[in-house]
């Protein structure tokens, strides 16, 4: 049994790391390199056609998307770079001059064909095409290598199928829910004590290093975007990039909220100071009021990260049953902050902030806002998507209306 586990554990950690982005990235990108240095010393004259796996190179990404986007966008940014060097090299040659206007021509020139990051690789191709004696037979077969290597670095994607990053997304917002949870816990625990100002200071400090975090969502979030578009293996793509976008954008929200909070929670101890924040009543209230909300937020983050169906109806029964909870725990909280205001309005103005950002969370997280909001940015890319390719629409909309009509024009025949 012991060597059964021996050798099955190797296996079990190589399967587990087939899908960490380096490993993958550097597996294809090693492949399609090899592959497209091999078929360009068939196709290219050059004795050692290193354009074709430096393409390749810079091709082959981890999801398809961005291969073919980064593939159109070199393979453009080459040609360019080639045809405005035979243009120069049939006008003036080569020459210190003539190379300041290459580079100056080739750069306007990647400006305008749209190739984005890849305008200093026309300039660089042009360069190289100019530099060298046969100008015309080295332009084409640059051509040809850079066609080779954008080529196979797409066939490596389409055969070793990308993988669908929407997990470790996942993963990584729940994360962020986790980690808001914990500063909810910890905000609410200093309510219910004397808190020095200094305590609540760091609550602060610690609820500002949450906007670093949710930069690394982000852009896991990005990869998982650029994962589903373009996918094969990937049905309604569409509605998991809104799904788990608007999802991220809600925990941002709540994020900054809790910045708020915990500011408003500063201001107030150092009015306080040394006294409590609240009465103890209403310190335990609100206490209890974030615990409850930042169970939410962790609910919240599965729904939105849970694909399953069932499993989604039940996360979602679950955060409407703690939104209900904190609802009434809310309430009870304005009543005992307006018992306290009437006592002493000497910190009306902190205790209104305090229970006005608590009702921003709830609004945020409420089950029919998120369905509005999800529906809204479902329009606003269908517009979009209409706007660019009207051509697609049209094509969309032609065809259940031929269809239509043809099927009405037969059964007129048949009556």
């Amino acid at each position: 049994m012991r060597v059964v586990r021996k050798w099955t554990a190797p296996v079990k950690e190589f399967f587990k790391r087939h899908r960490d982005p380096v490993t993958v990235q550097a597996l294809r990108s090693a492949t399609a390199a090899t592959l497209s240095y091999v078929i360009a010393l068939r196709l290219s004259p050059e004795p050692a056609p290193l354009t074709a796996p430096l393409t390749a190179l810079l091709v082959v990404q981890v999801t398809l998307y961005s291969t073919i986007t980064t593939g159109v966008r070199r393979v453009n940014s080459v040609v360019a770079g080639v045809l405005v060097a035979i243009l120069f090299s049939f006008l003036v040659g080569l020459t210190w001059w003539s190379l300041g206007l290459l580079i100056l021509a080739s750069l306007m020139v990647g400006h305008l064909v749209r190739v984005q990051e890849f305008v200093p690789e026309v300039a660089i191709s042009a360069m190289l095409v100019l530099g060298v004696t046969t100008r015309g037979e080295y332009a084409w077969a640059r051509v040809v290598e850079t066609l080779t290597g954008a080529i196979v670095g797409l066939g490596i994607n389409l055969l070793l199928a990308p993988p669908v990053w929407v997990e470790e997304a996942g993963e990584s917002i729940e994360g962020l829910a986790r980690r808001l949870r914990q500063l909810m816990l910890s905000i609410g625990e200093q309510a219910t004590g004397p808190t020095p100002s200094q305590v609540a200071a760091d609550r602060l400090h610690e609820a500002r290093r949450l906007d670093h975090d949710i930069v690394e969502v982000d852009a896991a979030l990005r990869q998982a975007e650029d994962s589903l578009r373009l996918n094969p293996r990937v049905r309604e793509g569409l509605l998991h990039r809104v799904v788990l976008r608007t999802g991220l954008d809600t925990l941002e929200i709540c994020t900054v909220v809790a910045r708020v909070l915990a500011r408003s929670l500063t201001d107030l101890a150092k009015e306080r100071e040394p006294e409590r924040l609240f009465e103890p009543e209403t310190g335990a209230t609100f206490a209890a009021l974030l615990a409850e909300i930042a169970d939410a937020v962790v609910s919240f983050a599965v729904l939105v990260t849970t694909s399953v169906s069932t499993s989604a109806e039940s996360a979602e029964e679950r955060l409407a049953s703690e939104l209900r909870q904190a609802a009434a725990t809310r309430d009870k909280l304005a009543q005992l902050l307006l018992d306290e205001v009437r006592r002493d309005p000497s910190q009306w103005e902190l205790h209104g902030a305090v229970l006005t950002e608590v009702n921003r969370i709830l609004d945020e997280m409420d089950i029919e806002h998120r369905t509005r909001r999800l529906f809204e940015e479902l329009d606003r890319h269908s517009r979009e998507q209409r706007e660019r390719m009207p051509w697609l629409t049209r094509l969309r909309e032609g065809v259940p209306a031929r269809l239509r009509r043809g099927s009405g024009g037969a059964s007129h025949r048949v009556k």
